[in-house]
């Protein structure tokens, strides 16, 4: 993407968001990640330096098989869980060795396949850039390629940003395709 880039437009941008967008698509938080930072030590100090005397640690977590959806908002509740899931993510953490193989549990939710799939459709997109950039259409790139910033959040706050990113990214890329030229940022 670099060389390409300098070669046809004399600049880093798209570049630049291309390795920033496509690290944070591969680097989504899954259970696995969850528990490794709930089990962090330096986690566990920055805690304990919170509070004084003794303290008992709560998680509120809406785990898939579990969390019953409230009926107002049709999302998952979150339910409290006392300080006896320290261990439990002890342990999560050390199978994350299991994460994208066929024995993963949770990589076979629609979250997990959705996530390993907005990383084929990102790496897509690229070969796409790569095969059109031009001076005339650098701006447009880079929008394109910066989309993944607004894709934000856990479970289904994720969800949600990710159908109005979606949406953009549709936009852009018909913009893109049709040659039509992108609106400026207001």
């Amino acid at each position: 993407m670099r060389q390409v880039e300098a070669e046809r437009v004399d600049s880093t941008r798209l570049a630049v968001a291309v390795a920033r967008y496509l690290f944070k698509l591969m680097a989504y938080k899954d259970e696995y990640e969850v528990a490794r930072l709930q089990r962090d030590p330096a986690f566990r100090q920055r805690i304990g330096a919170l509070f004084e005397g003794d303290y008992k640690l709560n998680y509120y977590l809406a785990p898939p098989l579990l969390a019953r959806v409230d009926p107002a908002t049709g999302v998952p509740r979150k339910m409290r869980f006392g300080a006896w899931l320290g261990p439990v993510f002890g342990v999560l953490a050390k199978l994350r060795r299991l994460r994208g193989t066929a024995l993963d549990p949770f990589g076979h939710t629609a979250e997990r396949r959705t996530e390993r799939a907005l990383i084929d459709e990102y790496r897509t997109l690229v070969d796409e850039l790569l095969a059109r950039l031009g001076p005339d259409n650098h701006a447009l790139a880079v929008q394109l390629a910066s989309i993944p910033e607004d894709i934000r959040g856990y479970g289904h706050v994720k969800q949600r940003s990710l159908v109005a990113a979606r949406a953009k990214w549709e936009e852009l890329l018909a913009q893109w395709r049709g040659g039509a030229p992108a609106k400026k940022a207001a």
